[in-house]
């Protein structure tokens, strides 16, 4: 047991580290980290747009460069996650009252197999899913697998907005949500 809790600290250190140390000292003035894992990052600090594509769980590929010009939510999951299944209902809840202002959500379903993962998703979420079994998608945006769930905001230009990695309820993404489809489009 106290091996566990060794272990256990030493993995959230090293993710800490490793996402301090993916800012430089001007993105660390214009990013905030709380205490409840959320990590936001002003527009003018924010990086390059990730590469995501993928198998959607349901069947057909998809590309999350499709969807610039929408706020994009990706909800990082697996149907083995406990704490994923408490967030189910907060993630739909949100997606049903931010989508009618440009926002998207996306699900990516890690270490999973697909009929478990189906099955999770049938009657929880309406949104679809990537499916990624080894989990390349979460290691791409610096998201170690162990560290489900876990949700990225991208911004209209498909840019890293905001990191939480803890489980959400509607009432504290929600807003984050709403503040980055609130922001203006960068000039042409």
């Amino acid at each position: 047991m106290n091996a566990r809790r060794w272990t256990a600290g030493l993995l959230a250190a090293v993710a800490a580290v490793a996402l301090v140390g993916c800012t430089s000292k001007a993105q660390e003035k214009a990013c905030t980290t709380s205490t409840d894992g959320i990590f936001e990052c002003a527009p003018d600090q924010r990086s390059a747009p990730p590469k995501l594509a993928g198998e959607l769980l349901a069947g057909g590929t998809y590309d999350v460069s499709q969807a610039r010009g929408q706020v994009v939510v990706l909800n990082f999951w697996g149907s083995w996650c406990a704490p994923c299944r408490a967030e189910a209902d907060d993630l739909e809840a949100t997606y049903q009252a931010t989508k009618g202002s440009g926002v998207t959500f996306l699900g990516v379903n890690v270490q999973d197999q697909r009929d478990k993962a189906k099955a999770f998703e049938k009657g929880r979420v309406t949104y679809p899913s990537l499916f990624d079994p080894p989990s390349k998608m979460a290691l791409a945006l610096d998201i170690p697998p162990n560290f489900v769930p876990a949700t990225v905001v991208l911004d209209r230009e498909g840019r890293i907005a905001v990191v939480i990695r803890a489980a959400v309820k509607q009432e504290g993404l929600q807003p984050l949500v709403e503040r980055v489809a609130a922001e203006k489009p960068a000039s042409s």
